[in-house]
């Protein structure tokens, strides 16, 4: 088109032409001086023609949700005050050269529209909103004494593998034949209108109406291992994924009765197909997960002494919507035997009450009777490491009330199934929520979901076109967060020692005179 122009024009104002046909495009001098390269490049050389940086590529590198997760991961490791130019040091690397066939780099005007597009914005800090809870005393308590060491004492039974898809030992050691196999499970949405949104854009190309809104929307809740992937029966013909269409008006709201439910035919499916492993189910912290029964021990509400008018029992909801009231269940002395809330009448004892019959019994708490002790501290805030500062503390901090199962966790042992509950804030650590990702970018593909049989189908399909080999190696990423944590890493050292040692299930002895080195903190 420039070389249109110019001979149009007599062969005269080179640069005036340039400018011009630019300016049809919405581009100024920079693009003009361009123009005139290329074409000195190819009057000399007719075979020389300008190609795309990025070769094949027809949408932004950030449409690659694995890459911008590794860029996500960057940032975090740069602690709280990062920089756009932090992308560009990311991208200079050889290793990103050459994986995304990158001759030259980007500016640092394109990495701050990167931010913009994965959710950064130059902007004030808010106040009072949600803040990041890696570090949370309680947290990092649960993850250190409890989460971490059950996880570690299950791996030495599960089958390991490397970056190939190829098992590497054997679990627990040639003299065992037993093997763990742990199913990580999640719920996910898919929407109707979750379409790509950037490619190439051909300049005549007029706008189209697009639907409004996010569409239609399905949930998919599954199971996951990297020993099988999907949870379903080896014909494949029983699967314990879910499908659900949540909303007022359509299938309501998945419950802890559905939880149930889906736990009881993934339970099923393993007895009957793999009843020669042990399989054990891992949650997250949704509330539909660690749901208690109604009568479970719990010292939230109960009054200090009993009651004058209304009795304390517990609220019982049914399918129907009616509401009934029973009596709390037993607790447990420390000698084993049950310890009644309630007198003979059926009425509440009263925490006093309950404190001091513990007290005759031996248990090692203060006695209301010796000394005065609030029945709760000023909105249940008590000091960090007291338990026994107020009555319902005591009670809080007893084996009996601290042990209390959730449905869900006495229901799979029921039939001899463990179940685990993931760390709070801890998504990087159920390797799911990469399967998801991966099943999104590949159902944007496909022809939009017009209908809800076609959302169904095509969501479905996506799913099932996440590859095992990936799902290993999403494994294997997961495990080396966990030892980054292990190891007694915090948010940002665990993403920078990922990001160092990707391909590593763990992370060598040296990871912490590195992390000094790095002045990573």
């Amino acid at each position: 088109m420039f070389l249109r122009v110019y001979k149009s024009r007599g062969y005269v104002n080179w640069m005036e032409c340039s400018v011009a046909v630019t300016r049809t495009a919405g581009k100024g001098e920079w693009l003009a001086r361009r123009l005139q390269e290329w074409c000195h490049d190819f009057v000399q050389d007719e075979t020389k023609l300008p190609t795309h940086t990025y070769g094949k590529f027809n949408s932004s590198i950030l449409e690659d949700e694995d890459l911008a997760q590794e860029i996500h991961l960057h940032l975090q490791s740069k602690g709280k005050y990062v920089r756009a130019l932090e992308i560009v040091h990311f991208l200079k690397t050889l290793e990103m050269k050459q994986r995304l066939n990158l001759k030259k780099l980007i500016s640092e005007r394109t990495a701050q529209r990167w931010m913009h597009g994965m959710g950064y914005w130059w902007q004030c800090e808010h106040k009072g909103q949600y803040k990041d809870g890696h570090e949370r005393q309680d947290v990092v308590e649960y993850h250190q004494m409890i989460f971490l060491p059950a996880w570690l004492k299950l791996e030495s039974w599960t089958r390991t593998w490397d970056g190939d898809s190829v098992e590497t030992s054997l679990p627990g050691g040639s003299q065992h034949t037993w093997t763990v196999v742990i199913w990580r499970h999640d719920e996910s949405i898919f929407y109707a209108n979750d379409r790509r949104k950037l490619r190439w854009v051909y300049t005549g190309e007029s706008a189209q109406p697009y639907a409004k809104g996010e569409g239609a929307s399905l949930m998919f809740a599954d199971f996951v291992s990297p020993d099988y992937g999907w949870l379903h029966s080896k014909d494949g013909k029983q699967e314990a994924r879910v499908t659900w269409k949540p909303g007022k008006n359509r299938d309501g709201y998945f419950t802890t009765q559905d939880v149930l439910e889906q736990a009881t035919r993934a339970m099923y499916i393993l007895n009957e197909h793999y009843p020669d492993e042990e399989h054990v189910f891992v949650y997250d912290n949704a509330t539909t997960h660690l749901a208690r029964r109604s009568d479970a021990l719990s010292a939230r509400k109960m009054p200090l002494y009993p009651p004058k008018e209304k009795n304390f029992l517990c609220e019982v909801k049914h399918g129907d919507g009616s509401i009934s009231h029973i009596q709390m269940q037993n607790g447990t002395f420390p000698d084993g035997t049950p310890q009644s809330f309630y007198d003979e009448k059926g009425w509440f004892k009263g925490m006093k009450k309950i404190i001091e019959e513990r007290v005759d019994k031996g248990t090692k708490i203060p006695d209301p009777r010796q000394q005065r002790i609030l029945a709760q501290c000023t909105k249940f805030k008590c000091p960090p490491g007291q338990k026994d500062c107020c009555c319902r503390h005591i009670l809080y901090s007893q084996p009996d009330f601290v042990h209390q199962k959730s449905i869900l966790e006495e229901h799979c042992k029921a039939q001899g199934f463990k179940v685990m509950f993931f760390l709070k804030f801890h998504c990087e650590l159920n390797f799911i929520e990469q399967c998801w990702g991966y099943a999104k970018r590949v159902y944007r593909e496909f022809p939009a979901s017009s209908t809800e049989a076609d959302l169904v189908a095509n969501g479905t399909a996506a799913l099932n076109a996440v590859p095992i080999s990936l799902m290993r190696k999403f494994s294997i990423r997961s495990q080396r967060f966990m030892d980054a944590y292990r190891r007694g890493l915090n948010g940002s050292q665990a993403a920078w020692a990922s990001k160092k040692y990707r391909g590593h299930r763990v992370l060598p002895e040296s990871i912490l005179k590195e992390l000094e080195a790095a002045k990573v903190t």
